[in-house]
């Protein structure tokens, strides 16, 4: 069986426990089991959503052109392995549980070994740039670090098809185990975060409209001169 196949089993079977974690039914928009409005502003209802803005550090901004397009929690386990006496990461395994922006709606997704994002409701994925990655401590003791994370390639056109940043906030737990270990074991240590998706901006079709409106009144005022020019030249000739 190929090596990813064999990954992607191995998250997917750390994600067999955390299955309570997102019951049928359960609610995106807040933390008080609020249902999402649609009248409201969508950046608003992802704070809601949050339960209120995230400080964001500011080395973890994306660069300018990119705008947030999903906010999501993620519940999970972060997997270590024994090797030369050392805990080291082997994979994360999470499920994710949020909302994206326009149009709002509720999205699902896993987070396994690649870095790798991927809905389970449209099949979209993306694979980020690990040895890119920004990171900055955790706001919670004992807790891995805050990160934006480049995407390094992206499949199919749903949830995930267009992400080109990938933020990881308000980590909880997940930290290695402290020590020194025997063997090649594995050990899994439980974590939570926050993940944000952002996307490259549109050029949207009424700023188009407007381009292109400009571009035929530039066009218009030129044609303009030159019949006037013509006209005057050939009133001064005669």
């Amino acid at each position: 069986m190929p090596a990813r196949s064999m990954h992607m089993i191995s998250a997917f079977g750390a994600l067999a426990a955390l299955a309570v974690a997102v019951p049928a039914g359960v609610s995106f928009a807040g933390t008080r089991g609020e249902t999402i409005d649609a009248s409201r502003p969508a950046t608003t209802q992802a704070d809601s959503f949050l339960g209120g803005r995230p400080r964001v550090p500011d080395n973890l901004v994306p660069p300018a052109g990119n705008t947030l397009h999903a906010v999501l929690k993620a519940r999970g386990v972060q997997v270590y392995e024994c090797r030369s006496s050392a805990w080291t990461l082997l994979e994360p395994a999470a499920s994710l549980t949020g909302v994206t922006l326009h149009p709002v709606k509720k999205v699902t997704a896993l987070h396994f070994r690649g870095p790798s994002w991927q809905s389970d409701q449209d099949g979209s994925l993306v694979e980020g740039d690990a040895a890119k990655a920004a990171k900055a401590p955790s706001d919670k003791p004992d807790s891995i670090p805050q990160l934006l994370v480049p995407a390094a390639k992206t499949r199919g056109g749903g949830l995930f098809g267009r992400v080109t940043w990938i933020q990881r906030l308000d980590t909880v737990g997940g930290v290695a185990p402290a020590g020194s270990c025997q063997g090649s074991g594995t050990t899994a240590v439980s974590y939570r975060a926050v993940y944000r998706l952002f996307v490259a901006e549109k050029v949207t079709e009424n700023v188009a409209e407007q381009a292109a409106e400009k571009v035929t009144e530039q066009a218009a005022e030129n044609v303009t001169e030159q019949v006037t020019e013509q006209a005057a030249e050939n009133v001064t000739q005669k």
